[in-house]
């Protein structure tokens, strides 16, 4: 990818790994939009925040009018809401699916059909070691679960026009999401690794993706699991 066309839409740009993500690519040149409903955090002459709802969709709607010539889209926020058998909320499941399915949907159905016609663009989902499925977050799960079906199918209806779509699924991450009250009860579980995975290992992960070097890549899911999802571990 060229370099003067490297321009970056990162969702959940004001915290966590969306931070972290938008971060790193202004380090490495990008230009960044960074969409969150919260007010930025990031100061750089090369980044433009836009404060946005993704659950509005008439909303983001607007604000994808507003930009042009998107190469890249990270979409990185999302929402964690908990709940055994008994006592899901399908509120809370709905909001989930919203945010982490509809948003993506809504953002791919509009930039990759561009992307593929310049014929060049990198899209990497935020995805969760959480998706193969772990006790009270089954609705949380399915809708991480959901990405990686959407990442493959959009991957395979674009990979000829020189775009690829794949998924960064890490396990729990020190972020401020691990504070979050409606969490409680259900703490994070340390991979065998012995720590949490880190922000900027993310966003690592999701630069490498971005790059020119990762353009045979398509369609996968890359676990940053800490060794969680290795048996006997």
């Amino acid at each position: 990818m060229s370099n003067e066309a490297r321009h970056a839409l990162v969702t959940g740009s004001s915290s966590g790994i969306g931070a972290a993500c938008a971060q790193r690519l202004l380090n490495e040149g990008w230009q960044v939009s960074g969409l969150d409903v919260q007010a930025p955090t990031l100061a750089h002459a090369n980044f433009h925040s836009v404060a946005v709802d993704l659950l509005d969709a008439a909303a983001l709607q607007r604000t994808l009018d507003g930009l042009a010539g998107v190469s890249a889209l990270v979409h990185a926020a999302g929402i964690l809401r908990t709940g055994r058998l008994g006592e899901l909320d399908p509120e809370d499941g709905e909001a989930m699916w919203r945010l982490h399915v509809d948003a993506a949907t809504r953002l791919a159905q509009r930039l990759l059909p561009a992307m593929a016609a310049a014929g060049q663009g990198r899209v990497v989902l935020i995805g969760s070691r959480v998706a193969r499925g772990i006790a009270g977050r089954s609705q949380y799960a399915a809708s991480k679960a959901a990405l990686v079906a959407l990442a493959r199918s959009w991957a395979a209806e674009v990979v000829r026009q020189g775009v690829t779509v794949n998924v960064v699924s890490p396990a729990a991450t020190n972020t401020a999401m691990l504070g979050d009250p409606a969490r409680q009860g259900t703490p994070p579980k340390l991979p065998p690794l012995g720590r949490l995975i880190q922000a900027d290992e993310v966003a690592a992960a999701v630069g490498f993706l971005l790059s020119p070097q990762a353009a045979a890549i398509t369609g996968q899911e890359l676990l940053l699991c800490g060794g969680a999802s290795l048996e006997g571990a």
